[in-house]
């Protein structure tokens, strides 16, 4: 039976999984805003969704600010920008990209971009 989800080219499913050498496959990182996080998100695996793209967006702002942001934080400001979800989506996305490694959880109940991630995103990987 046909299934979509497998390549048909021969490869195998897995042959990019390890993030050292999958994460080289996918070119150059482009410099666009969600762009650069798609990539990312690819990079590590994980599919692209709107929560996923406005939360990292909203940790990548907040540390070009100097500043740092926890559950509440990122949820005031993906209200602020008119994006209404609800507190508890916002805190399992987080715990999601904490899981899967994109996010770091900081002693001070903050969240930053893991340092692998940074690599991704600044096309060091």
């Amino acid at each position: 039976m046909y299934n979509p989800q497998v390549p048909t080219d021969g490869h195998s499913p897995n042959a990019d999984a390890d993030f050292g050498d999958g994460a080289r496959a996918f070119g150059k990182v482009p410099e666009q805003g969600n762009q650069r996080i798609r990539h990312l998100l690819k990079c590590f695996g994980l599919r692209t969704s709107l929560i996923r793209l406005k939360v990292i967006d909203a940790l990548l702002t907040a540390a070009d600010n100097q500043r740092t942001l926890g559950v509440r934080g990122v949820h005031s400001h993906l209200l602020e920008l008119g994006i209404p979800l609800s507190f508890l989506s916002v805190r399992e996305v987080l715990k999601r990209l904490c899981s899967e490694g994109v996010i770091t959880l900081n002693a001070d109940k903050s969240y930053s971009l893991h340092a692998e991630a940074a690599k991704v995103l600044e096309g060091r990987a």
